[in-house]
């Protein structure tokens, strides 16, 4: 295969480097930052786009935020690659206070309550989902008895509130986003067209010259 990795990586180091890419969060950032610029759209579209991936980071369906960004960039009229590439707004250090503030959120909108301090308590309330959501498919194929009251209990507590709540703090950092890149835009393809105008011209001139040049040429 043509794009195929000569070194295959092992497994957890697919693991590590999804957690921490080469070169650091800062330069995956600034990557990402100048794929945004140079896409061939324009700022108001491109812009659209970063404002649905951030937005898409604010909920709980990890695993498919692509699909969803993709999904909100297409009502929005925005560009649909900006929305993918926006996404990585979530990411390993950005998730524990994204999921923090979506809980608080949606928690106070639901009536409920919520104890930011109590880590373990989530943990387990995620891994005891997972071991029933993994038990019920194996109950599909054999005798075991279906599962669901941590499943219930992580819907509950977890999963509806994060949903929930999710949806105004994303509101906002994609509005936020939205105005913070659309000026950032604008000026990068300006100053683009710019130096890309110079450059016709100065090719323009060039060829003129050598023109000139055969014309003289006995």
């Amino acid at each position: 295969m043509v794009f195929k990795r000569r070194d295959k990586r092992p497994f957890w180091k697919v693991v590590a480097e999804s957690l921490w890419p080469r070169g650091g969060w800062g330069r995956a950032f600034h990557y990402i930052k100048r794929r945004l610029q140079r896409l061939p759209d324009t700022p108001e579209t491109i812009a659209r786009g970063i404002a649905a991936g951030v937005f898409t980071t604010f909920t709980p369906l990890y695993g498919v935020h692509f699909v969803i960004a993709a999904i909100l960039a297409k009502i929005l009229r925005g560009n649909i690659l900006a929305s993918l590439l926006a996404t990585f707004f979530g990411n390993p250090l950005t998730y524990i206070p994204i999921g923090i503030v979506s809980l608080k959120t949606g928690h106070f909108i639901l009536g409920t309550e919520f104890d930011p301090e109590d880590k373990t308590s989530f943990l387990r309330k995620f891994t005891e989902a997972g071991a029933d959501l993994w038990n019920n498919v194996v109950a599909i194929f054999t005798d075991r008895e279906p599962q669901w009251d941590h499943l219930a209990r992580f819907f509950d507590e977890v999963f509806w509130p994060y949903l929930v709540g999710g949806i105004i703090p994303g509101i906002i950092a994609g509005a936020v986003m939205y105005h913070l890149s659309l000026p950032v835009l604008r000026a990068y393809q300006k100053r683009r067209k710019g130096r890309l105008k110079k450059k016709i011209e100065a090719l323009r001139v060039k060829a003129k010259s050598r023109a000139d040049e055969a014309h003289r040429a006995p």
